[in-house]
């Protein structure tokens, strides 16, 4: 799972009380932020194995801290405590505590058993990795779904922001394809580096970053239901 990660986002960001998209994105992906630093510091570990599954050669056999399932309650609840701060707001902090313990739920559907409840023995996993037939159609389904969802549950901040947030979609659109198509697509790493991480981070970090941009031009509320006389009086 790769860009379905973000479609608990989406969806969690059509609360009004909920933290931004953008932060939410964060959240969706913060377990494999964590992993792909701690593989930088040798705290977690990977090797790549071509042909360990059918879509992809990562042998995840060494992540307790990140991808065990006390591992993904403790990160969210660091997550919640993060989101809850600024603004003492409950319902923003349990829909990012939310966000990102999906991000375990939907790994154990697509990857090989490799989580761990603990970080040790038994390991799970359901291995749609190895069915690209089903992965791939699911994983596009979930994140087409989640995003017409949250454009038709929000609504343009403002006439004058219409635009902006149709070309943020658009790039959003375009960059979810784009990383989806190379990680399917592209070349197949066959050693784990320093550039493993990095080229992850930057991945998110693109992606994260449109997702902040599409967040600041809309706002939650169905805009079905909205006059234009009723968009607010500032941009």
């Amino acid at each position: 799972m790769f860009i379905g990660h973000w479609a608990p986002a989406l969806v969690a960001a059509t609360d009004r009380r909920a933290p931004s998209l953008g932060v939410l994105f964060i959240g969706a992906q913060l377990l494999d932020w964590a992993f792909f630093l701690f593989l930088l510091l040798g705290a977690e570990h990977m090797r790549m194995v071509p042909g360990i599954t059918a879509m992809n050669p990562m042998d995840l056999y060494d992540m307790p801290f990140t991808h065990s399932l006390l591992g993904a309650v403790v990160w969210s609840a660091l997550f919640a405590v993060a989101v809850w701060l600024p603004n003492v707001n409950r319902r923003a902090a349990l829909l990012g505590a939310l966000v990102v313990s999906s991000h375990w739920l939907l790994d154990l559907a697509v990857h090989r058993p490799d989580l761990t409840i603990i970080g040790g023995p038994p390991k799970l996993g359901l291995g749609l990795w190895n069915m690209p037939a089903v992965e791939m159609p699911l994983e596009i389904g979930i994140i087409a779904a989640a995003l017409l969802f949250y454009l038709a549950k929000t609504r343009a901040r403002s006439p004058a922001k219409s635009s902006r947030s149709a070309l943020a979609i658009a790039v959003l659109v375009l960059l979810l394809a784009a990383v989806q198509a190379i990680n399917w697509f592209g070349p197949q790493a066959t050693e784990v580096s320093p550039g493993t991480s990095w080229l992850a981070f930057v991945a998110y970090g693109t992606v994260t970053g449109a997702a902040f941009w599409l967040g600041s031009t809309r706002d939650a509320g169905s805009a079905t239901r909205q006059a234009p006389g009723d968009y607010p009086l500032s941009d």
